[in-house]
């Protein structure tokens, strides 16, 4: 899956995407420890998908609106 596919997604379809592949890592584990997974590096790829829809998801949901700093500055 390409990042540019991910950052076009809402927060709520990356969470449905998030879930879907984390019970595609858990039947790819299955698999892998059942000697039927063919390339093992499966198991990277989706870990990683994994871990750039959370970094997506983190990114949206924390973009609320940041008031600027503002500092005070007093006179003597």
């Amino acid at each position: 899956m390409k990042m540019s596919e991910i950052r076009e997604l809402s927060v709520e379809e990356l969470k449905r995407r998030l879930s879907d592949e984390e019970e595609g890592l858990a039947n790819l584990r299955f698999q892998l420890s059942t000697s039927q997974l063919e390339s093992p590096i499966k198991v990277r790829t989706v870990r990683r998908d994994i871990a750039r829809i959370k970094t997506l998801i983190n990114l949206k949901e924390a973009k609320a609106p940041v008031q600027p700093a503002t500092t005070e500055v007093k006179k003597s």
